[in-house]
């Protein structure tokens, strides 16, 4: 019997997996078949919290070996790799609903969705979700279809995540191990030592996106004040663990091992015909102009893509060191960029960029002189030539003096530094393990 749930939680209050741990231990009866499921959505929905995450967990009566999957307070829980028997829907339905009710965020604009099925959806309906926006009237058609139990609150928009997570067959894969805190600490500062997630990152290369060494920021902790205390994702399962105890900090309440999306690309659309805001691509260009930084420090690259179309691209400041490619790079420069399309201004936030070729490339060393004047002449302004201040005599761009320009970057991917990535976003490190990780 498959359970999955979404949008329980609000920006600042809670977390969806969390919930995850409650349910869990009300359905203790029960055993967990396979691990839970952490299943990130296009994280360009207007109307998504944090991380756009929906959960989905199978209950039944487990048969095989069974494998550590967590521990609440004190309690620990496996999972199985098959089942057998019966499970009654209206049960599981009624008491998870319950916890719905207790936990969820409603007041704060949470919009829950919870659904209970033996079938699942057809798995076209995640691939809609983590690149598109899906209307909840064909979720609810696809779930009337495979005979579906629902609990919905405050308009049940949380069915099309759950819904999504359930449709979910893996294609590649990761793995996060998520650790919660007491309850009389939510909402107060963080005791995690710095040095020990650097210690753990270095002696568990399995794992990622742990601390960024440039910013000196560690991105296995949340700064909202919401009950994870720290997660730690990896390609290797059995890593997981090991690399939690190493980290020191606060007395960890829970901890819950989950199957992830996270890392995967999945959001990214490489084949369409146009691009829609709201959506994910990856798009080949030419470098049309050199980037320009705006107030605020976002860096703007003019590009263009099919039939010469303009595209700009947008390298956002918190990606700090990011930005210094954008700034690298040249007019003919070929490229090929991922990331979110934005409706207004339109624009792709980039999130990882590779150069295909470089363009050879020329620097202005001085205006042209005057020939009868001898006087540097002056810019009238990008692609506008040059004027003597003296005698207005005119000269063309072609003109000026020109040395070839020692580049500042070399054909190769390129990303954000630890502190600027997206769940889904895929890191470099990544690149080629595609359907590799470990299978529980």
């Amino acid at each position: 019997m498959f359970v999955a749930f979404d949008d329980t939680d609000s920006k600042e209050w809670m977390c969806t997996t969390f919930l995850a741990t409650e349910i869990i231990d009300a359905l203790r009866d029960l055993d967990l078949i396979g691990l839970p499921r952490l299943v990130r959505l296009n994280p360009a929905v207007p109307w998504k919290t944090r991380g756009n995450a929906a959960l989905c967990l199978r209950f039944g009566h487990g048969r095989g070996q069974a494998t550590s999957v967590g521990e609440i307070r004190g309690t620990p829980y496996f999972c199985y790799p098959r089942e057998e028997g019966e499970v009654d829907p209206q049960t599981i339905l009624g008491r998870c609903s319950a916890l719905i009710e207790r936990w969820s965020q409603v007041l704060e604009d949470a919009s829950p969705g919870l659904v209970v099925s033996s079938n699942r959806p057809s798995q076209r309906f995640y691939w809609r979700a983590v690149r598109e926006i899906v209307a909840k009237d064909e979720v609810d058609r696809e779930l009337h279809r495979i005979g579906a139990h629902t609990f919905t609150m405050s308009g049940g928009r949380g069915v099309i995540g759950a819904t999504a997570a359930m449709a979910w067959r893996p294609m590649d894969h990761t793995y996060e191990v998520i650790t919660y805190r007491a309850k009389e600490r939510w909402g107060q500062p963080r005791t995690i030592t710095d040095d020990s997630i650097q210690e753990m990152d270095r002696c568990h290369p399995t794992t990622f996106n742990n601390f960024d060494i440039t910013a000196n920021h560690r991105a296995i902790a949340p700064h909202t004040p919401c009950p994870v205390l720290f997660g730690i994702r990896g390609d290797d399962p059995y890593d997981l663990a090991p690399a939690m105890q190493q980290i020191s900090s606060e007395p960890i309440d829970r901890w819950v091992t989950f199957l992830s999306n996270q890392g995967t690309d999945d959001h990214i659309i490489k084949r369409w015909r146009e691009l829609v805001p709201d959506r994910s691509y990856e798009v080949e260009a030419t470098v049309a102009s050199e980037a320009t930084t705006l107030v605020g420090g976002h860096v703007v690259l003019r590009t263009l893509i099919r039939g010469e179309k303009p595209l700009d691209m947008t390298f956002y400041e918190p990606s700090k060191s990011f930005r210094e490619v954008a700034r690298g790079l040249r007019p003919g420069d070929k490229i090929r960029a991922l990331g979110e399309l934005r409706a207004e201004p339109r624009t792709l936030n980039v999130e990882k960029v590779e150069v295909l070729s470089l363009a050879p490339a020329r620097k202005k060393t001085s205006n042209p002189f005057c020939p009868d004047c001898g006087k540097s002449m002056q810019s009238l302004g990008r692609q506008a030539g040059y004027r003597c201040r003296r005698c207005g005599r005119r000269a063309g761009e072609d003109q000026a003096t020109y040395a070839v320009e020692t580049r500042t970057i070399a054909p190769g991917w390129y990303e954000p530094p630890v502190c600027a990535r997206r769940h889904l976003s895929k890191p470099l490190k990544r690149v080629g393990l595609e359907g590799r990780s470990i299978t529980l």
